[in-house]
């Protein structure tokens, strides 16, 4: 599944993906950066993203790999590219994504740090 982001990121993907659950991966063979997140503890299932830009446009490419390649050598798994449970966890990234990217950046008027509380 194909996500288009509404906003620029701002910041390190990295670390927007770090805090949406997700662990980078680097692939060996392709040298491609993607971000795999675990369903349980086993290392199948789990969602698998790819982060790309279109035209000043970022997208995520999100899928669900169920399972390993089944024999070796081969490249291919058995993944859900749509369906109800890719488009959840689509949108919790999204909105993860986009609450990180919508936090004000700058202090509120008048207030105080809890620092200057502490000791005031």
């Amino acid at each position: 599944m194909k996500v288009f982001l509404p906003y620029e990121l701002r910041g390190d993907v990295k670390q927007i993906m770090l805090r949406a659950g997700y662990h980078e991966r680097n692939d060996i063979n392709t040298g491609k950066t993607s971000y795999i997140r675990r369903l349980r503890g086993d290392y199948y299932p789990r969602f698998h993203v790819y982060i790309e830009e279109h035209d000043g446009r970022i997208s995520l490419d999100l899928h669900l790999d169920q399972k390993k390649p089944s024999y070796v050598g081969a490249h291919a798994h058995n993944a859900d590219y749509d369906g109800s449970v890719v488009s959840a966890e689509a949108s919790r990234i999204e909105s993860a994504i986009g609450q990180r990217q919508t936090q004000p950046s700058q202090k509120i008027e008048g207030e105080t740090s809890w620092w200057k509380k502490s000791f005031s």
